[in-house]
């Protein structure tokens, strides 16, 4: 079981004492890998990804068998500034879509054989426009950290995370500018498909934001709570908690990739059991994965959150584990290794 979080340096504590990857069993896939049917590297990136997923799961000849999709949704008090082209009600309504079984995760979801399961954290409350204000509080932060924490299956052996939040690509944004840096301009995008005019404003949002509480930013707990949302703390609460648990995660867009970087400006390390789903549309996504240093698993052009490029991504892992583990070796094949 998770030991409980009391405070955000308590958070801090927990993120720098994380387990790593069990060294044995990653010792003992490599061995595996060099005795399948195949030439060396034949099967390319899916050997390393077996490997890796091998180390985290304490086992040299693992399963995939019980996935978990988790989808977080949140408010932003920053959509005042006009930032998306959608009302910010939307995110109360798709939150009734994924609990229906609408949306496209859902789909995804199912199609991976993964369970699903959507926290709205606190619709009715938006955090403050961060133009004039914190994002959040102390306590909001922790609160928003918790639920992430809290929604993990300890049981669960793959953790997808993602999110619904109108607005949470301006948070993102200006979360990835104030930790990496560069001119405003490069951390934004188009998001739900604002206009030039539009554009131009998010821009303005996030250098405005960043320019405020730059100043007071230390790591990526102080990001969050000055620039972030619910949603995005959340989704870097669980990924947290999926370390503790040695369950590997597979991270989605652009606005969950900058949940991931805030930990990763925490804790260096901290994303060590994380790989990248895909690659989105939004250009900043490649920027900033290059900064978390993943290279994505998949390039379709999808920008619609949710998880849903993640849980897509569960197949190609789901692959990768299914030839390693599923594989003869020389010897059990009778096949001369050349």
């Amino acid at each position: 079981m998770l030991p409980q979080i009391s405070s955000l340096d308590d958070f801090r504590a927990q993120l720098g004492a994380a387990p790593a990857a069990d060294a044995s069993a990653t010792q003992g896939a490599e061995a595996r890998n060099g005795q399948l049917t195949k030439p060396p590297g034949a099967l390319g990136r899916l050997e390393d990804l077996a490997i890796w997923y091998a180390g985290w799961r304490g086992s040299d000849r693992p399963a995939i068998t019980a996935p978990q999709v988790i989808v977080f949704a949140g408010n932003h008090g920053v959509t005042a500034q006009g930032v998306s082209a959608f009302p910010a009600e939307v995110t109360a309504q798709m939150v009734l879509n994924f609990e229906h079984g609408g949306a496209a995760i859902n789909q995804l979801a199912e199609f991976a054989g993964a369970r699903m399961d959507v926290h709205a954290l606190d619709l009715d409350r938006p955090t403050q426009d961060f133009t004039k204000a914190p994002a959040m509080s102390e306590a909001e932060l922790l609160s928003a950290l918790q639920a992430g924490w809290e929604a993990v299956d300890p049981t669960a052996d793959l953790l997808v995370v993602g999110e619904m939040g109108i607005g949470n690509t301006t948070a993102a944004a200006a979360l990835s500018c104030a930790l990496f840096g560069g001119a405003a301009a490069g951390w934004t995008g188009r998001g739900t498909g604002v206009d030039d005019a539009g554009l131009a404003n998010k821009s303005r949002v996030v250098a405005e934001g960043v320019a405020l509480h730059g100043p007071q930013i230390k790591d990526g707990l102080d990001a969050l709570a000055c620039l972030g949302g619910r949603e995005i703390a959340a989704m870097a609460g669980a990924i947290a908690a999926a370390r503790m648990l040695r369950i590997p995660v597979i991270l989605d867009g652009y606005i969950c990739c900058s949940a991931a970087a805030c930990l990763l400006k925490t804790h260096e390390g901290a994303l060590d059991h994380a790989v990248a789903g895909h690659k989105g549309a939004e250009a900043a996504h490649v920027m900033l994965l290059d900064k978390l240093g993943k290279e994505p698993l998949l390039t379709l052009g999808l920008r619609l959150g949710e998880g849903s490029g993640a849980a897509l991504a569960i197949q190609i892992l789901k692959g990768a584990i299914a030839c390693h583990s599923g594989m003869a070796t020389f010897a059990e094949a009778g096949v001369t290794d050349g």
